[in-house]
């Protein structure tokens, strides 16, 4: 079994920010066993920019992003140093992938780097992943590991995603708050998943949060991958994840099985503005599976640049579906509700190609 394993930062490192090596062992002695047992695992794993903010001896976790993409270069290093100490106990070595969100959505790049993880894993290596946040562009950024994790499950065509966090699973609602809060063990394919409440995250030293790990969790289904969340600090979690056992909640995969493309628009990205459409553009959409044309939206809300992800919703408010602009917001305020006829030659007679359209809905 392909499995690909993310844990949060909030889970290996201290109150403090200081990685906790205890809790990288004992991971490391899980992703041993699993070796041992045939499974192929690569490791997604946060704690650069907190494991820096404590090498620096900063007093707090910066906020402005160029002091904490520097820190990060100084942490991304001393995290490495940590696991590839703990793995050289079971004779494994770990190999250091940084990713950018370039290395889903071009083709080239998608297939390199899937190229470069399969054969890291036959070669007996463990990859650790973490998102190459020293140069990553803020408006280019995954925004957490969650969805990295469930864009690379995607990408080496994973059995298993495991989303450690520091709760059990999924709750009906936010057990910190409401004692009649219940787990949700299992979530049918191409159930809605975010009718449930989650929170962001609960910790000042990560990015992420349940809100994301339901959200990956989505993603990893839509790709075809079996999804689990679960506690990192239940004893063998990956292992008896791998056995099928229940360990938090489990999200069944569709049989959609979505390009990593269509992913990285439909999840791992932010949106910049909203095209409602009449509808006649809702049906060619939802029925037809067509482009957007210009015709279609009667409204246009935010500012945008060509090529930034848009909601395309209905007359009521439902979003229907997320995609690509292919042109501004000022430019698409001008032409929407026009025949393609009555376009200029130098606009682009799209307002959202369906190879840049993922559905919702």
């Amino acid at each position: 079994m392909r499995v690909v394993a993310k844990i949060g930062t909030s889970s290996i490192t201290d109150q403090m920010g200081v990685i906790d090596v205890g809790v990288i062992d004992t991971m490391c002695d899980q992703l041993a066993a699993l070796r041992a047992a045939g499974h192929e695992v690569v490791l997604v794993s946060s704690g650069a920019v907190s494991a820096g903010v404590s090498a620096l001896g900063l007093p707090s976790r910066p906020t402005d992003m160029p002091t904490l993409q520097a820190i990060s270069a100084a942490g991304q290093s001393r995290l490495m140093e940590t696991y590839n100490r703990s793995l050289h106990r079971h004779d494994l070595v770990a190999a250091q992938v940084l990713l950018v969100p370039h290395d889903f959505v071009d083709r080239r790049q998608y297939l390199h780097t899937r190229q470069t993880l399969v054969r890291l894993m036959e070669l007996g290596c463990v990859p650790i992943v973490n998102e190459n946040d020293a140069i990553a562009a803020d408006e280019l950024r995954f925004g957490d590991n969650d969805r990295i994790a469930t864009l690379v499950a995607h990408n080496v065509a994973a059995d298993l995603l495991v989303l450690l966090t520091d709760m059990p699973g999924l709750y009906t609602a936010d057990p910190r708050t409401d004692t009649s809060a219940t787990l949700i063990d299992t979530v049918p394919a191409d159930d809605p998943l975010l009718s449930v409440e989650a929170t962001k995250s609960g910790s000042t030293r990560g990015s992420g949060g349940m809100a994301s790990k339901l959200s990956a969790a989505r993603m990893a289904s839509w790709a075809g991958v079996r999804a689990v969340i679960a506690s990192s600090s239940r004893p063998d979690v990956l292992i008896d994840a791998v056995k099928g056992l229940d360990v938090g909640t489990t999200f069944l995969p569709s049989s959609r099985n979505l390009p990593a493309r269509k992913l990285w628009i439909g999840f791992a990205t932010n949106v910049e503005g909203r095209l409602v459409v009449d509808d006649g553009a809702r049906r060619a959409l939802l029925e037809r599976g067509t482009s957007l044309l210009p015709a279609g939206i009667t409204e246009v809300a935010g500012s945008f640049a060509a090529g930034d992800v848009v909601d395309i919703c209905d007359q009521q408010g439902n979003t229907l579906a997320r995609g690509l602009a292919l042109v501004d917001s000022d430019v698409m305020r001008d032409i929407k509700g026009r025949r393609t006829s009555e376009l200029p030659t130098s606009v682009a007679h799209e307002a959202v190609h369906r190879d840049d359209l993922m559905l919702l809905v």
